[in-house]
């Protein structure tokens, strides 16, 4: 016997009935099925229950004493047109259990009947009511405008990492804020410059992957009328221009070596020297350094200055990625989803189940960029040219090796998130010896102590 999908795991079956032996027998075998049943032994007890927003589905008989299956359907459609409301009749009810379907009853199931039909028509009507409970909290998303979109989610490394924003964003220390592509670290520094004393003064960033080497020195240090061939007038460089607020260094991995000298120089001094200058300028500087590489690692590192990495590495604030807190997808989509809407002037989409699958299947190796993107494709009506041409190669894993490496990888993660990183309660979880719970973590690349709660 089939249960219900394990995405719909919110939604309540209410099965009502005032026989209490074959409304407990129905309960428990719905139970079995995988359904989270509720039995109700009135039709005002199930009122009682049932609000609005109610994410369930009701099952009825129709002879009850009191109010009645069919009145107990009007008085819930009136109450939410959308909740499916599923109506038991005996062969004597059949013309009123019709009657209710042409009011809009969801289905009606004649006596005696299957535990398998009931739940196959279950199936169905949960389905049918998760999706609608997750369009309309995409529409009041849409409608929220101000809604915060950044560094949202539930994760223990993303509530961290927010509590560690708001201590430092009054605190003048140097940042290093370490990331894969896409996770968002000018968000990260954006919000280190707006939540502090320095929000009134500029914000100042500037890509360091971007710049040829011979333009940037003059972008980050200004430059004096003369100093060379095209120089027709002076240039307060970003650094100065800072002053007072926030530089972010974007790409700090591609600063070139002449360039990250300087650099050290300012941050130890808090002063800049203009080409064509000799005059020293005060800067009352808060640097915030953005990197997708290890910088402390002396492989990834390279070239770049070990002092200069470590004058930066004061604090460091490090950004997980998607595929660490995936139960944070669908709250992020939502968001960016209804931005989309609204940037293009489109209602918020009814979402399908293609959308819903890539959702959960995808690798989002590109990280939140990857996933506003497909909220703008989704947004446009465009979802539908993802899984072929438009879906990155890497995206899902294609043969049966990498998709099972790629499940055992989520079951891990999803047992970590689920009990705080705690190890004990983890292997009791997932059935495993210790060692080779730590031999998977290495292999995988799993970090155990981002699924760590904040303390």
């Amino acid at each position: 016997m089939t249960g219900p999908d394990s995405t719909h795991g919110i939604i309540e079956v209410a099965f009502v009935d005032d026989d209490p032996d074959l409304r407990d027998a129905n309960a428990q075998a719905l139970r079995l099925a995988g359904f989270r049943a509720v039995p109700l032994g009135s039709a005002q007890a199930a009122l009682d229950r049932i609000g609005p927003d109610y994410a369930g589905v009701v099952v009825t008989d129709v002879r009850m004493p009191g109010m009645d299956g069919i009145a107990l359907s009007r008085q819930l459609r009136a109450l939410d047109p959308d909740i499916p409301v599923i109506v038991i009749s005996g062969h004597a009810d059949i013309a009123m259990a019709v009657e209710a379907m042409s009011e809009g009853a969801y289905d009606f199931i004649a006596k005696p009947y299957s535990t398998e039909r009931l739940v196959e028509t279950l199936r169905r009507a949960v389905e049918k009511r998760a999706l609608i409970i997750e369009n309309r909290r995409l529409r009041a998303l849409a409608a929220s405008s101000d809604e915060e979109t950044a560094l949202l989610g539930e994760a223990p490394a993303i509530l961290r990492l927010r509590q560690t924003i708001r201590d430092l964003a009054d605190v003048d220390v140097d940042v290093l804020v370490l990331g894969e592509t896409g996770t968002g670290k000018e968000v990260v520094a954006n919000l280190l410059h707006r939540l502090g004393r320095r929000r009134d003064k500029p914000f100042v960033a500037l890509n360091c992957g971007a710049l040829p080497e011979s333009v940037i020195e003059s972008e980050l240090f200004g430059y004096e009328a003369g100093a060379f061939t095209g120089a027709q007038k002076r240039r307060i460089g970003r650094i100065e221009h800072s002053s007072g607020g926030t530089l972010f260094l974007d790409e700090l991995e591609s600063m070139p070596p002449a360039a990250q000298v300087k650099l050290l120089r300012v941050l130890e001094m808090r002063e800049i020297t203009p080409l064509g200058s000799n005059d020293l300028r005060r800067v009352d500087l808060r640097v915030v350094a953005a990197t997708k590489l290890d910088l402390g690692d002396p492989a990834q590192r390279g070239d770049f200055r070990e002092d200069l990495y470590y004058r930066l590495n004061v604090v460091t604030l490090r950004i997980p990625p998607l595929r660490e807190r995936r139960r944070d997808v669908p709250l992020l989509f939502a968001q960016f989803l209804a931005r989309a809407a609204r940037k293009y002037g489109r209602e918020v989409p009814a979402l399908d189940r293609s959308v819903e699958r890539h959702l959960v299947e995808n690798a989002w190796t590109g990280n939140v960029r990857e996933l506003v993107h497909f909220a703008e494709r989704v947004a446009l009506g465009l979802s539908g040219d993802m899984p072929a041409a438009q879906a990155r190669e890497d995206a899902v894993p294609s043969s049966l090796p990498e998709r099972l490496t790629a499940i055992e990888a989520n079951l891990i993660r999803e047992a970590l998130e689920a009990n705080r990183g705690d190890v004990r309660a983890t292997l009791e979880m997932l059935g495993i010896p210790r060692k080779t719970f730590y031999d998977k973590l290495a292999r995988h690349g799993i970090d155990r102590a981002a699924y760590a709660m904040p303390g």
